[in-house]
């Protein structure tokens, strides 16, 4: 039997990818690959079968069970098998599913970490998660669940902390605002949203979660997008609204460094 890399694919731009994570696709006989990855970063599998078995909310998708099997079935063909997956294995990459299939039927496995979206996110905007006095605790979270699953009490974990990064959610970006809203978080919360994050098309927008959903509308978010909540953002959204002294601020919606109505 043959072994699987997990290999996290980081955010977007191929030369995030790390140094092992480069060496194992050069290696690599076959590539099984989200829909989100970069083709360069796949280009560094010259030598592999690439097989896209990427998810992507709203379209067809591969289901989890037969690209389990896809693995298995690879594991016993070829020596070095590459499972590539967007940002970190390890979080919201329904990685443990793929290792508990595979170490189920004898596969030896093995994880190598990617840079999650949420860092690159941060990058983007050029400010920290964490702050000395102001942000102590860090929580990723997502509304979405899949079928047949409960809902989680995902709202309450991102009310308590200082910052939160929510994934899969700006096509909910509306109900989102709502939920916290509901869970405590008052209206005039700073929130910061990245598109595209880490690569050239990347946009980054700031407002707050009174109009979050209206301002989701606005921007027309087609790329993979994270919504950063927290007090460290209020610095920032200052930064970028309008001087005039006569403006209502809270009117304004911001686009970059512009602000529109």
């Amino acid at each position: 039997m043959g072994k699987v890399y997990l290999i996290g694919a980081g955010p977007g731009a191929p030369d995030l990818i790390t140094l092992r994570a480069a060496n194992l696709l050069r290696r690599a006989q076959i590539v099984f690959h989200d829909a989100l990855v970069h083709p360069d970063t796949i280009a560094f599998a010259d030598k592999a079968e690439k097989i896209a078995v990427g998810k992507r909310c709203g379209r067809h998708s591969t289901a989890q069970r037969f690209i389990n099997k896809r693995l298995i079935d690879a594991a016993a063909k070829f020596d070095t098998v590459v499972r590539l997956k967007g940002g970190d294995p390890m979080l919201f990459g329904r990685a443990q599913e793929e290792i508990d299939a595979l170490r189920q039927a004898g596969i030896e496995v093995e994880v190598v970490p990617g840079v999650t979206s949420a860092l690159a996110a941060s990058a983007e905007v050029g400010v920290s998660l964490t702050r000395r006095g102001v942000s102590r605790s860090v929580v990723f979270a997502t509304p979405r669940v899949g079928d047949r699953e409960d809902a989680s009490d995902w709202a309450r974990a991102v009310a308590v902390a200082d910052t939160a990064v929510i994934y899969m959610a700006a096509g909910q970006a509306a109900e989102v605002a709502a939920v916290l809203q509901a869970a405590g978080m008052t209206a005039d919360t700073p929130v910061a949203v990245v598109e595209n994050a880490s690569l050239p098309t990347a946009r980054r927008f700031h407002t707050c979660l009174r109009q979050l959903g209206a301002a989701a509308m606005l921007w027309q978010l087609s790329g993979p997008a994270l919504i950063l909540v927290g007090e460290i953002y209020r610095r920032r959204e200052a930064l970028s609204q309008p001087s005039s002294s006569d403006e209502d601020e809270d009117s304004f919606i911001a686009y970059g460094n512009s602000w529109f109505r």
